[in-house]
């Protein structure tokens, strides 16, 4: 927080300022028509920002360009006569050179070569680091927008291929200010074509805005069809697992198989889906985003038809809906097996836990007849320990009347002995009781 600032507020939060200029941390370029951009976006995955600094710094004029300013995600250059754009997604990062359009390529030529013509000097463009996903030349003319002839001479422009068209935006008298058209094909340089057409008096920044809106318009499509190949991929994964798992289901209602041979097997259904999930649900969820991101952007066009040709938003609805209709639904499919999946795990779950309570069950009567026997056998052993005992008492009498006797007393051993059983066996048996008593006391 500066000076000023703290006379007034309360300390910044750490990411205020970096949070409140995001909304400016992508300005759009200003282009004076006519121009020519040539633009690229490459998957940066593996590339770092250390590469695409040294790649930055071969530009002319440029060679002193510190690393500090690719801190950020965007960063433009200016270089005589031409202006380079870069900035860097999640995903990809995306070079933008603005240049003049070459004479050569002015309204009304017939399909002219633009790629040897990039004022970096193509080397450089075939230099930058990452894998291409997207290249455009984008042509912006200062042509009429209604003219007669229009779609035809845009087809000269643009090559073989249907044309895609639109007028866009609209102006304070009601009209399109510009339009667009395409055919949304690869050159034989690797490049698509775009061509906007508008009026002279077209302001630099809304010339930028339209090529942002274009530009990105095309990278998000490339970028959510990138989802397709994953979805059409995993269709027969996802049909086997489906099979697999109904299989699972019919045998555990059968009950032909073991509880542990269906749970080896559930196990390894389950551990399938999971990776599958964990490998392509980031995919599936970036396809939702950057489909959303060209919905924002077609909407943005405010496209008007033009006559003989398909808006840019028809073609997309007709071409781009049916795909991400299929990464949706494969994503969906996934999601819903892994539920079945889950779902059959705890019938499974149940069988083995009311499996494993009747064997509780079976193990506690065990048990308990168990105890009963012992209960038994105990009472066995007391009464027999109640008649050693008295035996052993007994003849300790016995041997005392013999010795009474021999000292002289009228005793007569064997009848003193025999006389005293039973009060011996009384006795040992109210002892025996008085330590069960106080057993259960302490218990």
């Amino acid at each position: 927080m500066n000076e000023l600032n703290a006379r007034y507020l309360p300390l910044d939060d750490a990411q205020r300022h970096q949070l409140h200029n995001e909304v400016h941390a992508r300005p759009s370029a200003r282009v004076r028509l006519p121009a020519l951009i040539v633009y690229v976006a490459v998957l940066n995955e593996g590339v770092t920002r250390e590469q695409e600094w040294l790649h930055l710094k071969n530009l002319p004029g440029h060679a002193d360009l510190s690393l500090d300013r690719l801190h950020g995600n965007f960063l433009r250059l200016r270089c005589e006569g031409f202006t380079v754009k870069w900035e860097r997604h999640t995903e990809f990062t995306r070079y933008s050179i603005v240049q003049p359009l070459p004479e050569h390529a002015q309204w009304g030529a017939a399909c002219p070569e633009l790629a040897s013509h990039v004022v970096t000097g193509s080397a450089w463009v075939r230099s930058i680091p990452g894998k291409t996903v997207a290249a455009i030349h984008l042509g912006m003319l200062a042509a009429p927008v209604d003219a007669p002839h229009t779609i035809a001479q845009a087809q000269a422009w643009l090559g073989e291929g249907a044309v895609v068209g639109s007028r866009m935006g609209n102006t304070t008298e009601g009209l399109p200010h510009s339009c667009v058209l395409t055919h949304f094909r690869l050159g034989a340089d690797g490049f698509e074509r775009m061509l906007v057409l508008a009026p002279e008096e077209t302001s630099e920044a809304r010339a930028g805005r339209i090529s942002q809106r274009l530009l990105e318009l095309e990278t998000y499509r490339l970028m959510a069809l990138r989802g397709l190949p994953v979805a059409k991929a995993l269709s027969p994964v996802l049909s086997d697992a489906e099979a697999q798992l109904a299989d699972i289901t019919a045998r555990l209602e059968r009950k032909e198989d073991s509880d542990q041979a269906l749970l080896d097997v559930l196990v390894s259904l389950a551990a399938r889906i999971e990776r599958a999930t964990a490998e392509h649900g980031y995919r599936f969820s970036a396809t939702r985003a950057y489909d959303t991101l060209v919905s924002q952007r077609i909407a943005e066009l405010r496209e008007r038809p033009m006559t003989g040709t398909q808006t840019v938003g028809e073609f997309m609805q007709r071409r781009l809906s049916p795909a991400m209709a299929t990464v949706a639904a494969t994503a969906q499919r996934l999601a819903s097996l892994s539920e079945r999946v889950s779902r059959t795990s705890a019938l499974l779950r149940t069988r083995v836990d009311i499996a494993t309570e009747a064997q509780n069950q079976l193990l506690l009567e065990k048990l308990t007849r168990g105890q009963d026997m012992q209960l038994k056998l105990q009472s066995t052993v007391e009464g027999l320990s109640i008649a050693a005992i008295s035996y052993y008492v007994v003849s300790l009498v016995l041997y005392g009347a013999k010795a009474l006797n021999k000292l002289g007393l009228p005793l007569h051993p064997e009848m003193t002995a025999g006389l005293s059983i039973p009060l011996v066996l009384w006795g040992v048996w109210r002892t025996v009781q008085r330590i069960h008593a106080r057993i259960n006391r302490n218990s």
